[in-house]
């Protein structure tokens, strides 16, 4: 397995404004709760969206806990794009007292 770069969700909080977030989490999922400004891509459907993606920029990639965010950034990194993992995923992220947003779009 090919080193995976990763950051906190405090750190995430930081550059929230800044960032091209990528979650990888189901549908039901991301409605339910996701972070501020995430762009819903579900792991399977990664493979297919690469076109969509940003290359001149660094994508942070978040899940739920940050397994199947690892997937996608190895997996990302190995296709040539700069990914990061948000380590703890969105669970952390909820647990860490900051904002979510509910339902099917980004913001």
């Amino acid at each position: 397995m090919a080193e995976v770069p990763e950051i906190d969700v405090e750190a995430l909080a930081g550059i929230l404004d800044e960032v091209y977030l990528l979650d990888v989490r189901e549908p039901d999922e991301y409605t339910e709760a996701h972070v501020p400004g995430a762009i819903l891509v579900p792991l399977a459907t990664v493979p297919d969206a690469l076109g969509d993606l940003p290359n001149d920029r660094v994508i942070h990639v978040i899940c739920a806990a940050g397994a199947r965010s690892a997937r996608a950034v190895e997996f990302l990194r190995g296709n040539g794009f700069d990914a990061i993992n948000i380590s703890g995923g969105t669970g952390a992220w909820i647990q860490s007292g900051a904002s979510t947003v509910s339902g099917p779009d980004p913001v």
